[in-house]
């Protein structure tokens, strides 16, 4: 194949982007997969809590990218953290969930970002969601303490955004905006290969840890190679 053709096929191909959902149980996680892949959404009544992992692939372009995003919902019990830590690796993007309804879930955001030091590296994308404003009569968190938190823990180019998966308020924007600062991190998705002894990034589909993603033509959880669980 020659050269022309080669990059070509290169720019066409698609970016494979593997986004993680963590927080407590009940912040609205699912929920959040569910309006932003398939512009849905259930009542809280009629809702289950995820067991162990549930996985969506939705696609998308970003900055001129076509990019396939791998989106893993994990459970927020606490039973299933040895089950759900396995599938932090190859994130290069984490959602960090919590429910502007109940300050519990806020308070236990510290927890959840010392997991996040122990499995995933400093250069994964955080964003934090404040979500459930649609329960704003009986809001526990205000949006000046969520932003403040993920500016103490991110630094002053944290992310953060309050979302409603009922209305759908930001649900979009927080899902774009984690996958465009990664495509602004190249680091974070050019795999690394070795050219006479040096180490050189080149534009494709790797993943931080985790090696080349697979999915097949079905795109099931199964063929996905980023994850060793």
């Amino acid at each position: 194949m020659s050269n022309a053709k080669s990059k070509a096929k290169a720019k066409d191909s698609a970016i494979n982007v593997k986004l993680l959902l963590i927080g407590n149980s009940s912040v609205g996680k699912s929920s959040l997969l569910l309006r932003f892949s398939d512009e849905q959404w259930l009542p809280e009544d009629e809702a289950t809590a995820t067991i162990g992992v549930d996985f969506r692939v939705h696609k998308l372009e970003v900055n001129g990218k076509k990019v396939k995003l791998s989106i893993w919902d994990t459970a927020g019990q606490e039973r299933f953290r040895t089950i759900t830590s396995s599938y932090y690796r190859g994130a290069q993007g984490i959602i960090l969930v919590y429910d502007i309804s109940n300050r519990e879930t806020f308070d236990a955001l510290p927890r959840w970002y010392t997991e996040l030091e122990t499995y995933v590296s400093s250069s994964v994308v955080k964003i934090v969601v404040g979500n459930k404003v649609d329960k704003e009569f009986s809001r526990q968190v205000s949006t000046s303490e969520g932003r403040a938190f993920a500016e103490r823990m991110s630094g002053k180019d944290a992310l953060f955004i309050e979302t409603s998966a009922k209305t759908s308020q930001g649900v979009q924007e927080a899902f774009q905006e984690v996958v465009r600062r990664i495509i602004d991190t190249p680091e974070l998705w050019a795999p690394v290969t070795a050219v006479g002894g040096d180490l050189t990034a080149k534009s494709g589909n790797s993943m931080p840890g985790g090696g080349s993603v697979t999915l097949g033509k079905d795109d099931g959880a199964e063929a996905y190679s980023g994850c060793s669980c």
